[in-house]
């Protein structure tokens, strides 16, 4: 797995919280490495952990970011997409069938901080990257 080199998004989203704001946009990642990121983002204590959906179906992780952030995404083997509030229901309940909450809303941040979720998700790969070749 390859991580982006930059740290920082290009552009600052906008600061919507997302919570009462269904135009938040949807980062995707395989489970697994997504697992990972929210292990390491509830370790390190971080202060932007937003609701994040598992799609078993698909077996990957959505994290939800402020409206903004799918213009500048370029984490490789994740997407950002725009939402505009299209099919994503922001309660407790799964949004879509075969999907369910790991962090609902209502029990975290309204968005995951997109800086801290790069970070995140770089540090997850290199661990996976690390285990698979141990084994």
């Amino acid at each position: 797995m390859e991580t982006s080199q930059s740290n920082e998004p290009c552009t600052s989203p906008s600061s919507s919280a997302c919570a009462g704001d269904p135009a938040c946009d949807l980062v995707t990642v395989p489970a697994r490495q997504g697992l990972e990121a929210v292990d390491i983002l509830r370790r390190a204590g971080a202060d932007a952990v937003g609701p994040v959906l598992h799609d078993d179906d698909r077996d990957t992780l959505g994290f939800l970011v402020p409206a903004g952030t799918a213009a500048c995404w370029d984490v490789p083997g994740s997407t950002c997409t725009e939402t505009d509030g299209r099919g994503l229901r922001l309660d407790p309940g799964p949004p879509v069938a075969g999907s369910d909450w790991l962090l609902p809303p209502g029990e975290t941040d309204p968005a995951t901080d997109p800086a801290v979720l790069r970070r995140a998700l770089g540090e997850a790969a290199r661990l996976i990257e690390v285990a698979d070749k141990c084994c």
